[in-house]
């Protein structure tokens, strides 16, 4: 029925509307404090994809992807070792930025020098997600991991100790969707045919 812009417009008036007519959490007094977060959450959101998409500008304007090809050339040429250290700067950024500063920066980067491997843009645009989403959830930064534990209220220690294993699957999942490309590129070929 509608648009991702228009569906995200919907999602934010219902949620105003169940917030303050059905779960009745705030009061009409509390509106200008909701306003000012809610302003102050877009105006970083906005700083963030401005920072990224001028330091995406300089790196393409200084040949960055170029150079990290070369620098990946060096290491191996092997395209599933480079495809394992890719996944392994992926994690350690997505456990350091938020997502949508990771994606920003490290596309511009990584998606040519996947190119140069023959990686499928789509393939590549998997694994990024995968690493970026299982450093959303784990420390330092970890917003999800963060969010769970305020609504489940409980301690992140406590979590931490429970949720290995769940680290492990994703683990192999990853690997996974890493070394079967037809595990993230069927359905795109099933539908383009």
């Amino acid at each position: 029925m509608f648009t991702a812009v228009e569906a995200g417009a919907v999602a934010c008036v219902w949620a105003f509307l169940v917030t303050m007519f059905i779960y009745r959490d705030y009061r009409w007094k509390d509106l200008p404090l909701l306003l000012h977060r809610t302003f102050r959450t877009v105006a970083m959101v906005m700083t963030l994809i401005a920072c990224a998409s001028s330091v995406g500008y300089v790196m393409a304007l200084n040949q960055m992807p170029a150079k990290i090809t070369a620098f990946f050339l060096t290491i191996s040429d092997n395209k599933y070792v480079i495809l394992f250290l890719i996944n392994m700067l992926l994690l350690i950024l997505g456990t350091l930025l938020d997502m949508a500063p990771s994606i920003l920066i490290a596309t511009p980067i990584l998606l040519p020098v996947m190119a140069n491997f023959g990686v499928d843009p789509v393939h590549f645009g998997m694994i990024m997600m995968l690493n970026l989403g299982i450093g959303l959830c784990h420390p330092p930064v970890g917003s999800i991991l963060f969010v769970g534990c305020a609504v489940g209220k409980v301690s992140i220690e406590e979590v931490m100790k429970k949720i290995w294993p769940f680290y492990g699957v994703m683990f192999f999942v990853l690997m996974l969707v890493t070394y079967v490309p037809m595990l993230s590129l069927w359905l795109p070929k099933a539908v383009l045919r």
